[in-house]
């Protein structure tokens, strides 16, 4: 499974209690459909939640320069998943780069597109921690772990990167999503996880994974029934 998910009752559960408190700000990033532009996501604070996404063309005054007429005119032009997409790269990061060049299909031949991401900051902690290494989560006192989301695997390129082989970061489609962080840590003021195949399995041989996770530490009065 690609990106980062999450049950549907979990998430449900963890985006009513992080509405309830202070979202950090909705941002939007349009970058020009260019094979060199980075489209960037970042939070200052909190994780990235991605609202809307769009791949194409939807007005004709956007990423106009150099370009002729022709090239703008149509303003009707999305690729279908531009959402899921992005929402499977970027969720539950605090910061996300992409490639224009990510989308294999041209959703309209001959006119030129761009990329444009809106999203929330929510107030939510993310961490990774490398395959091999142990992952150690901590709320302070008189408050309790809640994961709204975890995988085991590769979606980016820079993530435990350090002294590895380019052929064992290559794939960056390989996540898996992982009810088990949910089930040992939820409802814990802390938890330790082992970050190993062995633990979650191995969604992808000779790829150098990480475990990545995004919590929120809530009061323990707020604690959830179990699912």
């Amino acid at each position: 499974m690609l990106g980062f998910r999450v049950s549907a009752i979990l998430l449900l559960a963890a985006i009513c209690l992080l509405m309830m408190k202070t979202v950090f700000g909705t941002k939007r990033v349009t970058t020009c459909g260019d094979v060199n532009n980075v489209h960037r996501l970042s939070c200052d604070t909190g994780v990235i939640v991605v609202k809307d996404a769009l791949y194409g063309r939807r007005d004709s005054e956007t990423c106009i320069k150099g370009r002729p007429q022709s090239q703008i005119s149509n303003t009707h032009c999305s690729l279908e998943g531009t959402l899921d997409i992005i929402k499977l790269s970027c969720d539950g990061k605090t910061e996300c780069e992409l490639n224009p060049s990510v989308f294999s299909k041209d959703p309209c031949h001959g006119t030129a597109k761009y990329l444009e991401t809106t999203y929330d900051c929510f107030p939510a902690i993310n961490f990774d921690a490398c395959e091999g290494s142990l992952a150690h989560l901590q709320c302070d006192e008189g408050k309790i772990i809640l994961i709204w989301g975890a995988n085991y695997g590769r979606r980016d390129r820079t993530t435990c990167s350090y002294n590895r082989p380019t052929s064992q970061l290559q794939r960056i489609d390989c996540s898996d999503n992982s009810r088990k962080v949910a089930n040992i840590c939820n409802g814990h003021n802390s938890c330790t996880i082992s970050a190993t195949n062995s633990e979650f399995g191995d969604p992808c041989g000779g790829t150098y994974k990480y475990l990545e996770a995004t919590y929120t530490c809530i009061l323990q009065s707020e604690q959830l029934p179990n699912n």
